[in-house]
C-alpha cells in the first residue's frame, strides 16, 4: 500500500480545523456522508494541497448473508473516483438482515460458513471498485457462541482467499480484549501485517465493565501501547485518529497527533 503518514478522520464539524492543521497527512471521509457529485468545498480545498482522502463505509455490510448492494458499491467506487483516492475502506461487519438494519457494526460469526459467504461478498465488491478494498475489524461489545475461528484467523483466512487489504483499529482490539477477553496482541501476532492498508485510533470509555467505543475522548495509554505493538511488527503505510462526536479544541486534536506520532516512535526504538 501507498506510503499515507498521520491522518485525521474529516468530519463537516471539524473542516476549518482540519484546513489549519499542521501534520496531517492525509484523511478518511465517511462515504455515505458526501456526495461525489457534490464533493465539500474543504474536501477539495484539501484535496488542492495534495492531501490524499480515502472513502470510508459504514453501511455495505460485506459480513451479511446477502451479496452487498450494487448501489453501495457503485457509491463507493464513485466517492474513490471523486477524490482519486488510493483505496477504499469498509467494515468486516453485519448491518441487516431481511431488509431490518442493525443500526451497529455487529460482528460476524466467525465459522468456516460464515467465511465462505463474507469471502464471495469480498470478492464481489472488488470486482466493482476501481481501486482496493480494505476492511476494518469492528469492536464487540458480544461474541457469537458458534465461532470457530478467532478474529485473527478469520480475517488472516479471508486475506488468504482474497488479498483484501486490512485497516487494523487497534482500538477495537483493545475493547474486544476489555469485552470479550481477546488477548490484543497475540491478534496482531496472528494477523497478516503484510496486508495493512492502515491504523485507526481512537478513544472511549469505560462503564459498568463494558468499554465502549464512542471516538469522543482522547485515546487511552494502552490503545497507544497497542500502536506501539503493531509499529513494532510492521511499519503501517498511515495512521489515523477517529472523533466523531464532542469535538475538542484544535490543541487537543493536534495533541493527539502527537501521541501518536510518540507511539510510533517508541517502535523504532525497540527495533
Amino acid at each position: 500500500m501507498t506510503g499515507l503518514g498521520v491522518g485525521i478522520g474529516w468530519r463537516s464539524e471539524l473542516d476549518l480545523t482540519i484546513e489549519r492543521m499542521d501534520g496531517v497527512d492525509f484523511l478518511e471521509v465517511v462515504a455515505e456522508n458526501v456526495k461525489p457529485a457534490r464533493l465539500p468545498e474543504s474536501l477539495r480545498v484539501l484535496r488542492a494541497r495534495g492531501l490524499t482522502v480515502v472513502p470510508h463505509g459504514v453501511s455495505l455490510g460485506i459480513g451479511g448473508a446477502e451479496p452487498p448492494s450494487p448501489a453501495r458499491l457503485a457509491h463507493l467506487a464513485a466517492c474513490a473516483q471523486a477524490l482519486d483516492a488510493p483505496l477504499v475502506s469498509e467494515h468486516l461487519a453485519f448491518v441487516r438482515g431481511g431488509g431490518i438494519e442493525a443500526g451497529h457494526l455487529l460482528p460476524v460469526p466467525r465459522t468456516r460458513a460464515s467465511l465462505r459467504v463474507v469471502t464471495e461478498n469480498v470478492r464481489r465488491a472488488q470486482d466493482a471498485l476501481p481501486v482496493p478494498l480494505a476492511l476494518e475489524n469492528v469492536a464487540a461489545i458480544f461474541g457469537w457462541p458458534e465461532d470457530e475461528l478467532t478474529e485473527a484467523e478469520f480475517l488472516a483466512e479471508l486475506v488468504e482467499r482474497t488479498g483484501v487489504g486490512l485497516l487494523i483499529d487497534v482500538a477495537n482490539l483493545y475493547t474486544n480484549q476489555v469485552n470479550l477477553g481477546l488477548p490484543a496482541v497475540a491478534a496482531l501476532d496472528a494477523l497478516p501485517l503484510d496486508h495493512l492498508a492502515y491504523v485507526h485510533v481512537a478513544g472511549g470509555y469505560e462503564h459498568g465493565g463494558i468499554w465502549h467505543d464512542t471516538h469522543t475522548t482522547t485515546a487511552p495509554q494502552a490503545v497507544l501501547d497497542l500502536l506501539t505493538e503493531l509499529c513494532a511488527r510492521v511499519t503501517p503505510p498511515g495512521v489515523l485518529l477517529e472523533w466523531d462526536d464532542e469535538y475538542p479544541s484544535d490543541a487537543v486534536l493536534a495533541g493527539e497527533l502527537s501521541r501518536i506520532r510518540a507511539a510510533m516512535a517508541q517502535a523504532g526504538e525497540r527495533r
